[in-house]
């Protein structure tokens, strides 16, 4: 059997090249977005800096937790009393730097926690440093790090999982010849299988471990890359001594290796010598039972997600961990689905002219070649879809909601606003804040809310979708809300905690729809007292361009930025954030990378075995150029199917989307990229073709 091994070894090198290449990007894939998520983990160590002089740091409470809840964060931090700190100098010597939220305190600990009880916080040594700006951004940072990282990893997993698991699988039917001459020479089904399953391992041990390698390259030039594009903080670096990412990659990669081959290994053990040799070229058979069932249980339970989220919470696909993760069902479902797909579109799309003809017919009948070439393109085109365009969908449906909510002419926004009043216009000054409700008798809910100086002009400027109540009824004992809170009846009381973690019952005057999950919590200004004023929107009454144009330059003297109203949504609500977009190129810049190696490796292999195939065309009278052509156009259709069948997918995710927008009584902005998924799809017929012409060149050159 060793013999047998290495004999195919020798014949069969492009294959198992193929898989190897393929193996080894993953694994090193694997590698880089566990090396970069491990780093993400924790922020530096930083030493204290704002009061580095003071033994102990006097913070004032930061954190709201009522009963045992998870503690949330304070929308306006207590600052250290002038009472207590009328106590703390008699201990010793007080060091402010004007910001009241933290003061610096030289005295022994213990007498500082006596005197301070639970009025605040007492910090010591390392930790005085959590009075310092830095750990909080250090923090910010990370979180949004991670979830880039977290969702490019996944993306990753998904996508190169998917190839390398292919690639195998359709390296093992190539050697459907060659298993049936060894079922001819007596090899029992018990050998084929360890045959098969010997080379993957060979195969997998060596290609994940050069994997680990060529991700250990790879981590510091992702971290490179993200600092420069701004989306990770200057001092990110991959941290040294992190193991599991390797073990991960590397048993991952293996064990996708065995599972490839491990089906197609099974199945070529259980034909006869006969068939197998009859049907070394004739695909038939390609879409065996188990993966019929998998494809479908995936597309129902994807399609049955889709229906049922839809139905009970819509605003659960606005979230972004959700738009990334759910279609990845669906896609996974058409893609394990493609072999009894592939056909019908095959023969739905019409080459012109003989060659056309025979482009189709050969493409509809090479079931396993046109699946494999198709899947990936599938994958990568559905991905691009589905995360560009809901992610624009999102933003531009939240951006078009924040338009529709004011009929404000101008608005001007800064920290410390002062507002004017402003002859022959409406002013409506309003303050950020945040409410936190209690709800399942457990959690404490954040809501975002903005506190209103002016009750009657907010009503008269606001146009928000109240679908109860009536917002010109908001007064200091009352507060507007949104459908998505526990308790959302107009005229019932609740009990809720302000921004600054005091108590207060407030009668429901209004309640709003959910919207985008920008629709939050209204109240008035006293319930904000000592937050500065950050928007004031005005509206002139007159209606004129003159009477407008005056207004917006009276604005001016209130200070912060003046913009018009449809300037002020397109800066607070950008299309899609930089950071973002950026983040989700890199993700879908890797799917395609390796899509294009996977594609390129597996015509590579396919087209090497089609000797044969090309040598019957030229006795049939075909010329070179003819049978180039025939090749070229067989990848660029194989191409075409997988990305008519990705868009369809993303169309269908796009839909789900768009249709949760509508039930959430949000602005409805679909939003397809077109420009992102048509650069991928000429990426891949540019890759497909130039992997199928050269070798089909070599094998005719005589």
């Amino acid at each position: 059997m060793l013999t047998v091994a290495l004999s195919a070894l020798r014949t069969r090198w492009a294959t198992f090249l193929g898989s190897f290449v393929a193996l080894a990007l993953a694994v090193g894939l694997l590698t880089t977005m566990g090396l970069g998520l491990g780093s993400t983990f924790d922020a530096p160590e930083r030493a204290p800096q704002r009061f580095a002089a003071s033994p102990v740091v006097v913070r004032g409470t930061d954190t709201l937790t009522v009963d045992g809840s998870r503690p949330q964060k304070l929308a306006h931090p207590h600052p250290v009393d002038a009472a207590l700190v009328t106590e703390l100098r008699k201990l010793g010597e007080v060091s402010a730097d004007g910001q009241p939220d933290a003061v610096g305190v030289d005295a022994p600990a213990d007498r500082v926690r006596a005197v301070v009880g639970d009025r605040a916080q007492v910090l010591t040594g390392d930790d005085r440093r959590l009075a310092d700006p830095e750990p909080r951004r250090d923090a910010e940072a990370l979180v949004t790090l991670n979830a880039l990282l977290g969702t490019a990893g996944g993306v990753t997993t998904f996508v190169s999982v998917f190839v390398v698991a292919s690639t195998f699988a359709f390296a093992v039917a190539l050697r459907r010849r060659e298993i049936g001459l060894l079922r001819t020479a007596g090899a029992t089904p018990g050998q084929v299988r360890r045959l098969l399953l010997a080379d993957a391992a060979g195969v997998g041990v060596l290609a994940s471990a050069a994997g680990c390698a060529l991700g250990a390259v790879g981590a510091p030039w992702l971290a490179r890359l993200l600092v420069d594009g701004g989306v990770a903080p200057e001092w990110f670096a991959i941290k040294e001594g992190l193991l599991w990412p390797f073990h991960l990659a590397f048993w991952t990669g293996l064990l996708v290796a065995l599972g490839g081959a491990f089906a197609a290994s099974r199945r070529a053990g259980r034909i006869g010598p006969v068939e197998a040799l009859r049907d070394a070229d004739v695909d038939q058979g390609v879409l065996p039972l188990g993966r019929r069932l998998a494809g479908a249980a995936l597309l129902l339970t994807g399609g049955g997600l889709l229906v049922w989220t839809l139905a009970t919470d819509p605003s659960e696909l606005l979230k972004r961990k959700t738009y990334t993760t759910q279609p990845m069902l669906l896609i996974t479902a058409a893609a394990l689905l493609s072999p009894l797909l592939v056909r019908p579109v095959a023969r739905a799309l019409r080459p012109p002219g003989a060659t056309g003809t025979l482009v189709r017919e050969n493409t509809a009948a090479s079931l396993r070649r046109t699946a494999a070439v198709a899947a990936p393109v599938l994958v990568t085109v559905a991905l691009a879809g589905s995360l560009l365009g809901s992610a624009a969908t999102v933003t531009e449906s939240k951006a078009a909601e924040a338009r529709e909510q004011t009929s404000a002419h101008y608005v001007a926004t800064g920290e410390r606003l002062t507002p004017r009043a402003i002859p022959g216009a409406v002013v409506s000054a309003t303050k950020s804040t945040a409410v936190y409700v209690r709800e399942d008798g457990r959690a404490l809910i954040r809501t975002d809310a903005r506190a209103v100086t002016d009750p009657a002009a907010f009503a008269e400027i606001a146009r928000l979708p109240v679908v109860a109540g009536d917002i010109r009824d908001l007064d200091d004992g009352s507060i507007v809300v949104n459908e998505e809170w526990e308790r959302h009846t107009v005229g019932e009381r609740v009990t809720v905690r302000l921004g600054d973690g005091r108590p207060v019952t407030l009668r429901i005057a209004a309640v709003l729809a959910t919207g985008t999950g920008n629709n939050g919590a209204y109240l008035t200004a006293v319930h904000a007292k000592g937050v500065p004023v950050d928007r004031i929107d005005v509206r002139a009454t007159g209606g004129g361009h003159e009477a407008v144009a005056a207004a917006g330059q009276a604005l001016r003297a209130s200070g912060g930025t003046v913009r018009t109203a449809d300037a002020w949504a397109d800066a607070t609500h950008p299309r899609t954030s930089p950071k973002t977009r950026l983040g989700l190129l890199l993700v879908l810049g890797i799917a395609l990378v390796y899509t294009a190696i996977g594609l390129a490796n597996t015509l590579l292999m396919a087209t090497s075995v089609r000797r044969g195939e090309l040598d019957t065309l030229r006795l049939t009278g075909a010329v070179r150029s003819q049978i180039l052509r025939v090749v070229a156009g067989e990848s660029l259709l194989a191409v075409t199917v997988g990305a008519v069948l990705g868009a369809t997918v993303a169309a269908v995710n796009l839909s789900a989307l768009g249709a949760a927008l509508a039930s959430l009584s949000a602005p409805v902005e679909v939003t397809v990229p077109w420009a992102v998924a048509g650069s991928a799809s000429g990426a891949c017929a540019l890759v497909a073709v130039v992997a199928g012409v050269l070798p089909a060149w070599r094998l005719t050159r005589r």
